[in-house]
């Protein structure tokens, strides 16, 4: 019989924890990759909770539970889990450790599950809990899985091969970078858990996780060159066979750990944010000598090579045209008040299936309208949707995966009433402000050694100037068809646990620009593109400079920008962009969409 309730599930992980003589048990969002996006078998939380955000964590004993999330989520947390069941914890200012001595209790043993946290993550709390007496263990077996007894299977999906002409370089040549690195950082091999790493040194692919095309799997990069890949039979093709070549020794993935055990004596590397701690813990007591470095794969996946570079171009063209059309659709039909934020997500990827090679989404569409718009990560389903109001602000971010590339793009735009209406002054003043932050990180110019937390206050000064911000950062990486999300370069506030921020930029890493305004319950704002640094030759330069090249190009919507807020350059810049996104997406159109695009192009 399946237990249909959270209080029914609540209730059978205790009992469980019970029988095994443990008095807690720590629940993340995470599988034993440390990936941002999880297949259904690791959706541990949302099976427990019924949080569907993609942060968070909670933690049970025998007498109370808690669920803790960030900012972002504080109004879904409560929309969608029981708080009679969980407390609500609000992280950075609610610790785990705090709550943990708060509710238990001296001599309590504490379990977690080493497959889904990190070494690091493990040794902090073990400190910080030791000192009240309370002991963190490793459990042996996740006792959640042992009490979802419809728990879904990882996904058989075969994995696939990434041709060569779109990655840029062989899975050859990036395994000899690695084996140099190895040798010159001293080690005989890299254990590599994160799954776009092993996708982008193996030129393979994958359909398991939803918005990113990784395959699950492991490896482990010997200083000699050759790789042994950890990945369950059914997932191997004779395809996938021939590309890999003698070089890479093909394993069970449950080998893996075994594989582990036999690396005695030797110095190996793993990466201290993507390691989970059953790595390092395996490695030690197999009496491997452990060095926690950063995946050395990370940085030369983020510096894109030409193939990859035109890629993006090219998938950023078909995407764009795409976007277009659907905004031309939301243009017409929305003032109806007929269309929903669920059929619009559904409506943009369907002309994204139409306009290009689209093999997922790169991530949930954010179709918000209103004040849903002021929730950056809202989640649109069948319990939250609404109807989009005519005159009113309608937020969509939103992005597809193709062989070429990854796209990401957020535009926002004025929903009109069938009579006719205009924002509000203040709409067009915050959506001007966000514009002038937007222009500033594209024109920027700056000296190699600049890191994004550098760059950040371009995007918020005249928010500032106004007395508002945005809690989230200005700028991610992104990846080439992997992550919509990829480090470490990130455009962010420096310091308050912002990964990535202190990361120098590089010609060839490829980032978004997104700053934003939310207005609580009103309405929000947000323009995103993806930019690619570039080498920049400035005049009389002493050293060498980097700027940014706009990738994305998708009419703005020019009755949410005041123009006597902008200066003559900025207005340039606009009328600029603007051509440039005619003379990309007009000879893909036809019709209708194609005088749009020429009309919501015209000169400010």
């Amino acid at each position: 019989m399946l237990m249909q309730t959270h209080e029914a599930r609540l209730k059978a992980l205790r009992e469980e924890l019970k029988r095994r003589g443990l008095t807690g048990f720590i629940i993340p969002i995470s599988d034993e990759h440390m990936s941002e996006y999880v297949g259904d078998y690791a959706q541990r939380l949302h099976w427990l909770t019924g949080f569907g955000g993609s942060a968070g964590f909670a933690a049970v004993t025998l007498t109370h539970a808690a669920i803790f999330v960030d900012g972002r989520y504080t109004v879904q947390v409560r929309d969608q889990v029981d708080g009679n069941l969980f407390e609500y914890r609000s992280v950075p200012a609610d610790s785990l450790a705090g709550w943990l001595k708060e509710t238990a209790s001296k001599g309590d043993t504490i379990a977690y599950d080493p497959w889904l946290h990190t070494a690091n993550w493990a040794r902090s709390l073990t400190r910080a809990l030791s000192a009240h007496e309370i002991k963190l263990v490793p459990a042996t077996s996740n006792p959640l899985d042992a009490v979802w007894s419809d728990q879904p299977p990882p996904s058989d999906a075969t994995a696939l091969v990434h041709e060569e002409s779109l990655a840029g370089q062989s899975s050859a040549e990036k395994r000899a970078v690695i084996a140099d690195w190895l040798t010159k950082e001293g080690h005989d091999a890299v254990v590599i858990p994160a799954l776009d790493s092993i996708a982008w040194l193996l030129n393979i692919r994958g359909q398991d996780v939803a918005h990113t095309p990784v395959a699950l799997s492991y490896v482990i990069a010997h200083a000699d060159g050759r790789a042994e890949l950890f990945i369950a039979p059914d997932k191997v093709t004779p395809e996938l066979t021939q590309h890999l070549g003698n070089a890479v020794e093909v394993h069970p993935r449950d080998a893996f750990k075994g594989a582990l055990g036999n690396l005695a004596g030797k110095s190996v590397s793993v990466d201290p944010d993507y390691g989970v701690a059953a790595i390092a813990q395996t490695l030690e007591a197999g009496g491997a000598k452990v060095a926690l470095k950063q995946d050395p794969t990370i940085l030369a996946k983020a510096i894109k090579n030409p193939a990859e570079i035109q890629g993006h171009r090219d998938a950023q063209a078909r995407d764009g045209a795409a976007v277009a059309r659907f905004l031309r659709w939301l243009e017409v039909n929305a003032p109806s008040g007929d269309i929903d934020e669920l059929t619009a997500a559904a409506k943009l990827e369907c002309f994204r299936r139409e306009h290009g090679d689209l093999r997922d989404t790169s991530f949930d569409t954010i179709s918000a309208a209103a004040g849903h718009a002021a929730l950056p990560h809202y989640k649109v389903d069948e319990d939250s949707n609404i109807p989009i109001p005519p005159g009113s602000i309608y937020l969509v971010d939103s992005g597809g995966q193709y062989p070429a590339g990854t796209t990401d793009i957020t535009r926002t735009v004025w929903i009109d009433t069938p009579e006719g209406s205009a924002p509000t002054a203040e709409m067009k003043d915050r959506n001007t402000r966000v514009l002038k932050g937007h222009i500033q990180i594209a024109r920027a110019v700056f000296p190699q050694g600049t890191c994004g937390g550098q760059l950040d206050i371009l995007a918020r000064q005249y928010l500032w100037e106004a007395g508002v911000d945005y809690a989230h950062g200005t700028g991610h990486g992104v990846g080439s068809f992997l992550g919509v999300h990829e480090g470490p370069q990130r455009i962010a506030k420096p310091g308050g646990g912002q990964a990535g921020t202190a990361q120098e930029l590089h010609a060839g890493m490829i980032l978004s620009n997104e700053p934003g305004y939310y207005k609580q319950d009103a309405f929000g704002i947000r323009i995103e593109n993806l930019v690619l640094t570039i080498e920049r030759d400035v005049a009389g330069a002493e050293g060498r400079y980097l700027a940014f090249e706009t990738l994305t190009f998708v009419p703005l919507d020019r009755r949410l920008i005041d123009k006597s807020l902008l200066t003559q350059s900025e207005i340039a810049w606009v009328d600029e962009y603007h051509e440039q996104v005619r003379e990309l997406l007009v000879p893909q159109l036809e019709g209708e969409d194609r005088a749009w695009v020429e009309r919501e192009t015209q000169p400010l």
